[in-house]
């Protein structure tokens, strides 16, 4: 056996030098149930698809692209009431869940939200569920804000 590798009643364990070097979130960062758990609410996954085509957003642009999403209209013919409802769920639901889970970062004097240092774990696993779960609120999310 050699030196990086130990066995401990029938069990092999081998150490990498480099993987010490390697900086992995915690492990239930890793977790599905954690990942489940944070893209559980269609809003908090539309809010993910955004960050995978631009890293920075307003609360003021996602509640339009959400509640235009949600009805199925052009950004600029969200009823007023729509918009309110999405930003007051955004901003009170589901954005501080992702602040709590590391996914993403609120500024809260511009209401800029950024990917966190989670954010990659999440949005990997989001693209690799999301093809087949999620196809049209992806390419909305993804989208640019138009002047349709």
């Amino acid at each position: 056996m050699d030196d990086d590798s130990t066995a401990d009643e029938g069990t092999l364990s081998v150490t990498h030098p480099a993987a010490s070097d390697v900086s992995l979130p915690p492990r239930e960062v890793l977790s599905l149930d954690y990942v489940y758990d944070a893209l559980g609410h269609p809003r908090r996954r539309y809010l993910c698809y955004t960050l995978l085509e631009d890293t920075e957003w307003t609360l003021e642009e996602l509640a339009t692209k959400v509640a235009a999403w949600e009805r199925d209209v052009p950004e600029q013919g969200v009823p007023p009431t729509s918009y309110e409802k999405a930003y007051a769920s955004l901003y009170h639901a589901h954005v501080p869940k992702l602040v709590d889970d590391d996914i993403v970062t609120f500024e809260e004097c511009t209401e800029t939200i950024r990917p966190g240092p989670h954010a990659e774990q999440v949005l990997s696993a989001l693209l690799g569920m999301g093809a087949s779960v999620d196809a049209n609120q992806e390419e909305h999310a993804r989208s640019d804000m138009t002047d349709e």
